[in-house]
């Protein structure tokens, strides 16, 4: 389904998107109101980019795209000799590199080169959606009409679409910001992925406050090194995409990051022994409350997730707030309001009464893929676990190979029952994916040398079933961590999505313990 559009798009001659990007025009000049990468996509009127591809070329689709309705093609020279060849007639605008220029088109025709809205821009491995929902939850408590586009969904007030990626495509992307303009949006968050920056679908805006969380292995199957990872999210630290930095500087990452941004930074930590402009303090008597402070400035806050992580992305939102013009005291009380962020330590909640009574345990749902982010969900959890501490978790095939055995080592390491099953195999075999883990958990298992164990279920299903049935058994107080989908509603195997929720698998295996009722001897015994 396209993207949302303008209703009243303004009309830009074709040939003022050639001298914008220096190309050539093939043929009479048309006015484009639109911009599209998928013939699929297509709105009357609108400009295809076809763009060189790992499998095809996009020109080999610009038929459909002109049945669609597409007045002209933005392309290169081999695009033009598909389109001569192929005998599609329509306006050309050839350049060398056309997926670098996608972005400045787009923020062209759709007039999004100054908006008036506040654009939050959050980037990092962990917690980008978490501080997104964080920042949006506090701006719509304080009456801001708010976007929000990120891995979970994109939001145009009130308005939800399901998100395909975490960040789309620069035609979307500006589509979006045309969209919101035109419905009264005055802040915008979004998330910003590293394969967004180094594919230019960012490319056009710039953010006023843009913010790194950390740094850790996840995607080397799209960037070869880790430097290359980070270095591909330090780009957004420039005045071509940022006008301030918000920066935690927990990680050596960070640290980096601070000194080599091009923007005005401001740091944070929750590290006693690192230097930063603000600091993050625990409470001694609930964790949950912390201290945010600069010295002459000092909110209190508290953390609606379980975890330190998550005393550092309210930090970084509280932060966010005030580097956007928000009073602190206004900052301080709009993060009192619990968000909801779906699929990030995510209760699957019970009747209390019921869940109390049979002593069922306690099930959460986290999107951890990589492997501190498996560590860090588990830590958080610990603390909350009386019984035993029971994941669930697997690895995403046709994906960053290395870190399999990394988080297989990190959940052996801080639970105390580990089930290894599938993620999201694609295209690979699910077993050869299990193996990787389980090697990874039986190489570095701590929980395991002091009594825990491993277990491998092949069905995803089946293993949520056989972890919550373990957890019960173990007692009164145990606890579930289901890792690495959180939110997501379909699970790829072999080229197919199939339907499948974590929370709604998890809820059905505590509903059959409730159909069963307590056992003999005792709630939950």
């Amino acid at each position: 389904m396209p993207s949302p559009r303008p209703s009243s798009p303004a009309a830009t001659p074709l040939s003022v998107v050639a001298t914008l990007v220096g190309g050539a025009l093939v043929g009479e000049d048309r006015k484009v109101t639109g911009v599209s990468l998928s013939s699929q996509d297509v709105v009357a009127g609108d400009l295809y980019a076809a763009l060189p591809g790992a499998n095809a070329h996009g020109a080999r689709y610009a038929a459909a795209a002109r049945e669609a309705g597409a007045v002209a093609v933005l392309t290169d020279r081999a695009g033009q000799d598909l389109l001569d060849a192929e005998g599609v007639d329509l306006p050309l605008v050839v350049v060398e590199q056309p997926r670098s220029l996608v972005g400045l088109v787009s923020c062209l025709v759709y007039g999004t080169g100054t908006l008036a809205m506040r654009m939050y821009g959050v980037t990092g491995t962990n917690g980008k959606t978490t501080t997104a929902y964080l920042i949006d939850s506090a701006l719509t408590a304080l009456g801001h009409t708010t976007g929000l586009i990120g891995t979970v969904e994109t939001r145009i007030g009130d308005e939800r679409v399901k998100s395909v990626r975490t960040t789309p495509e620069a035609t979307v992307v500006h589509a979006l910001l045309a969209v919101m303009t035109e419905r009264g949006v005055d802040s915008c968050v979004m998330e910003v992925s590293s394969h967004a920056l180094s594919q230019h679908r960012v490319d056009g805006v710039v953010y006023d406050v843009a913010l790194f969380t950390n740094l850790s292995q996840d995607h080397l199957d799209f960037h070869s090194t880790m430097r290359e990872y980070f270095l591909a999210k330090a780009q957004l630290f420039t005045p071509q995409r940022s006008r301030r930095g918000i920066v935690c500087v927990d990680d050596e990452w960070g640290r980096e990051l601070a000194t080599l941004a091009t923007v005005p930074v401001t740091t944070l930590t929750s590290v006693p022994e690192v230097d930063a402009d603000w600091r993050v303090v625990a409470g001694e008597q609930d964790p949950s409350r912390f201290t945010l402070s600069d010295g002459a400035t000092t909110l209190h806050l508290r953390s609606a997730l379980p975890g330190e992580f998550n005393r550092v992305n309210t930090a970084m939102a509280a932060m966010a707030l005030m580097a956007g013009g928000i009073a602190a005291p206004d900052a301080e009380r709009a993060l009192l309001v619990d968000p909801h962020v779906p699929g990030r330590m995510e209760r699957v909640l019970l009747d209390l009464d019921t869940a109390a009574e049979l002593g069922l345990p306690l099930v959460v749902v986290d999107y951890a893929h990589s492997p501190d982010a498996v560590a860090a969900a588990l830590k958080a959890l610990r603390p909350q676990t009386a019984g035993s501490l029971v994941v669930v978790l697997g690895a995403g095939g046709d994906r960053d190979r290395g870190k399999r055995g990394a988080m297989g080592a990190a959940a052996a390491s801080n639970a105390d029952l580990v089930v290894v099953t599938d993620d999201n195999p694609r295209s690979e075999d699910p077993a050869v994916i299990r193996a990787a883990v389980l090697d990874g958990a039986r190489g570095h298992a701590t929980a395991i040398a002091t009594g825990g164990a491993l277990r491998e279920v092949a069905g995803r299903a089946e293993a949520i079933t056989v972890a919550v049935r373990a957890a019960h058994d173990a007692g009164p107080g145990s606890v579930v961590a289901i890792v690495g989908k959180g939110h997501e509603t379909g699970q790829e195997i072999a080229g197919t999505v199939h339907p499948f929720d974590d929370r709604e698998q998890a809820r059905r295996a505590l509903d059959e313990l409730v159909a069963e009722g307590p056992r003999a001897g005792g709630a939950g015994r």
